[in-house]
């Protein structure tokens, strides 16, 4: 970044590594875009870099590194939390019903009261669906290890980004 000074160039990093240190925190949330936040603050620190003259090919390849695990991550946590609930026996149906609730429910209060309450809601739907407490409990377990799954996937693939971009203006 020839154009920055010095103490420029470590506040827009500092910034950069901020911005997606709150996407990695924000994977604890199902519905916050943290991997997207993480792939955002790389792409505007290649278009700064790109714009100061300063990207190489090395950069640019780890920047096209940090995209493909962007789109991985932002499909990952759906495969994983379906998968489990299908693995449970959870219909199509009850999936997406608690999914259009947990979004409904984020939108108009916090995305923190969605999550809380989609177990809640999934128990519902398969408790009206089946009424037998044990089945409805069963998805409801599944939907929460799967919540567990998807963190600890996304957790991972957000770790690895961020670690890439450090290589790319650490090197």
């Amino acid at each position: 970044m020839a154009d920055f000074s010095l103490l420029g160039q470590a506040f827009f990093m500092a910034l950069t590594l901020t911005f997606m240190l709150i996407g990695l925190v924000g994977t604890l949330i199902p519905i916050f875009p943290g991997i997207v936040i993480i792939w955002l603050s790389a792409l505007v620190y290649a278009v700064v870099s790109a714009l100061a003259g300063t990207m190489t090919g090395w950069d640019w390849f780890l920047f096209a590194l940090i995209t493909l695990l962007a789109g991985f991550g932002t499909v990952i946590d759906n495969i994983i939390l379906a998968a489990k609930l299908r693995e449970s026996g959870t219909p199509w149906r009850s999936i997406i019903l608690t999914g259009a609730a947990l979004i409904l429910i984020s939108l108009f209060f916090t995305p923190l009261t969605g999550l809380l309450t989609s177990p809640l809601i999934l128990y519902l739907v398969e408790y009206l669906r089946l009424r037998e407490r044990a089945a409805a409990w069963a998805s409801t377990k599944a939907l929460l290890v799967g919540f567990g799954w998807t963190f600890l996937a996304l957790f991972a693939t957000g770790s690895v980004m961020i670690g890439l971009w450090l290589l790319w203006v650490l090197f």
